[in-house]
């Protein structure tokens, strides 16, 4: 039940490499085949109807922005320490993308508590005068026809099948930004290197939406400000489960190991981009603070959204970003 997307690099002896290739030429043919069954699918899927269109704009007008939560200026533990002796334990590194650990120094930057949410995504393409994608359209009317969820609820989910580039420009069409790799992880771990946002304990239902899984891929997601259990550190909601999100790195294999140890920014290109902290499809290993993971930019997913940073300014002690949820500095400590 894994949404992995970016491949890890793993070495295999001679023989398992034979047996590997005949398992992928089966898969490879069975994806053929399913995807193949899944496009005439969708081809011959009739349209949801006009009444679909007030719905969409009902949705999109109970758009409500996140609060920002400043993150303060300092080091943190980024990435994780080789562990070899416990192979199914929560703090082994889940690959060897998140190597090695290190100290890295972030100047203060502010950070969305919550994913920006389907309203808001819904409300920024037709300001922008983009289309709503077709599957998003579908889902939405599948949720409305068999299910009868209100638009209220559906609102306040998180922005689904958007893609990096969506996400980039809803961002800074706000004056923000997408979060850096190493600004999501802070956000999400704290200075002191937590396996979870909310410590080491294993996830569980009232932590974190996760391990979900439904026959027709229905998310089964929960409303961007809700489980305030599993928040992080800085108050932040939903940095592992509900969805992945977004952020402005292109994925690097080798990153950690290469990055400056201040302020750093990621590969200057790519094939995939980032994407950060799991999904509510994900295992726990994937919910990990550490965890890497990453989507080509143009992927349009129900296990992907995003939130947005901004830059502060020189003297962020005189910016006030959100009085009403303060980051708390021993809760991050």
């Amino acid at each position: 039940m894994s949404d992995r997307i970016a491949p890890s690099t793993i070495s295999f002896s001679p023989n398992a490499s034979q047996v590997l290739g005949l398992v992928t030429g089966t898969v490879f043919l069975i994806c053929c085949v399913v995807s193949a069954e899944s496009a005439a699918k969708e081809t011959h899927d009739p349209a949801p109807p006009p009444e679909l269109e007030q719905h969409l704009a009902a949705i999109a007008g109970l758009a409500q922005p996140s609060p920002m939560v400043k993150i303060p200026a300092g080091w943190f533990l980024m990435g994780t320490m080789r562990k070899d002796d416990d192979p199914f334990g929560l703090e082994t590194q889940y690959d060897d993308t998140e190597f090695p650990q290190r100290r890295i120094w972030l100047d203060a930057y502010a950070l969305d508590r919550d994913e920006v949410s389907l309203a808001e995504y819904l409300a920024f393409l037709y300001g922008q005068g983009l289309p709503v994608p077709l599957k998003l359209r579908h889902l939405i009317w599948h949720l409305i026809d068999v299910h009868v969820l209100l638009d209220y609820v559906m609102a306040r989910w998180p922005a689904l099948y958007v893609t990096w580039e969506e996400a980039d420009r809803f961002c800074r069409e706000r004056g923000k930004r997408l979060p850096t790799e190493a600004e999501w992880e802070k956000g999400a771990r704290g200075t002191d290197g937590r396996v979870f946002p909310w410590g080491a304990d294993p996830p569980t239902p009232d932590l974190a939406v996760s391990g979900l899984y439904h026959v027709h891929q229905i998310p089964l997601v929960v409303a961007v400000d809700s489980f305030e259990e599993g928040r992080s550190p800085y108050g932040l909601h939903h940095m592992a489960g509900n969805v992945r999100e977004w952020v402005h790195d292109w994925f690097g294999p080798d990153s950690y190991s290469l990055m400056p140890e201040r302020n750093p920014r990621g590969s200057e290109a790519g094939r995939y981009k980032s994407v950060r902290g799991g999904s509510w499809r994900s295992r726990p290993q994937l919910l990990r603070t550490a965890t890497r993971n990453g989507a080509t930019p143009a992927t349009r997913s129900p296990n992907i959204g995003f939130r947005c940073a901004r830059t502060l300014s020189s003297n962020p002690d005189e910016e006030i970003v959100d009085e009403a949820n303060p980051a708390d500095p021993d809760r991050a400590e």
